[in-house]
Parts: structure tokens; sequence; C-alpha cells
């Protein structure tokens, strides 16, 4: 009579125990679903920016990278070809879901809107960045959607 019962009890134990471990990777396999729906909401933006120079046309360029350098070095993503630009001038970086300029401590500072950078700030659509004498429009609007 031992011999049966002891059966049924490691039958029961072996089924407890496969229960526990198929909850446990439903549990982490749930975990890792959402954690990688939550990394999609940071996707970066694209950053559209008007680059003006004196005495050149407007360029228009675009960036969907997290980090843009501008200066005028030419290893900087938007080269600033202007003696009063250091080499290089500032950075647009973005991160919390939105774009950020900071002064690279340059020697002729980072101006955004008028007013001269002394930490990293935000910008928006409309923001002119002025470095030296080149001026930046920054327009944050995805130019492939179409108006409804």
């Amino acid at each position: 009579m031992s011999g049966p019962i002891v059966l049924i009890f490691r039958i029961l134990l072996a089924l407890a125990l496969y229960a526990f471990l198929g909850w446990a990777l439903w549990t982490i396999w749930l975990d890792l679903k959402r954690a990688g729906s939550q990394t999609g909401i940071y996707k970066v933006r694209t950053i559209h920016l008007e680059v003006r120079i004196m005495n050149q046309a407007p360029s228009y360029r675009s960036f969907s990278q997290s980090e843009v350098i501008l200066g005028r070095d030419q290893t900087c993503d938007i080269t600033l070809g202007d003696e009063s630009v250091s080499a290089h001038h500032a950075k647009l970086s973005f991160h919390h879901g939105q774009w950020w300029l900071e002064d690279l401590e340059s020697t002729n500072g980072t101006r955004l809107n008028l007013d001269k950078l002394t930490t990293a700030t935000v910008v928006t659509s409309g923001d002119e960045i002025k470095c030296g004498n080149a001026q930046l429009i920054v327009n944050l609007v995805d130019k492939s959607a179409t108006p409804q």
C-alpha cells in the first residue's frame, strides 16, 4: 500500500515542479515583452536643421542619430565653416524623449534664441541656435507626414 502512495506523491511533486517552472518562464517572457515595448517609446525623433552661414546659401540637414556635433572640425556631423566657431562647438543629443542642446565649452559660446547657454537645454521647433556667425533653425516636425 505504501508503494502506490509514494508513487502518487512523486508524480504530484513532479507536476508541481513543472507547473512552477512554467509559471516562472511565463513571467520572465511577459517582463521581456513589456521591456521591449517600452524601449520603442524612446526611439530617436528625427531633427531637421536649416543651417545659415553668412554669405552662403542655406542648407538643410536631417538626423535620426542620438547625438549631433556642431563645429568647425571636419569630423563634426555639421561642419560650420566660420572662424568664430570652435572645432567642437556644441552638441545636440536626444534623451528622455527630447532633443537637448549643450555648449561644448566653446570660445565664443552658444546661444539659443539669443540667450547664452550655461547648461544643457531642451530645444523645440522654431528655436534658433547661434554658434559664432552660424545660425541653425530647429524643426522637429516630421516632413514625411502629410497634414490631415
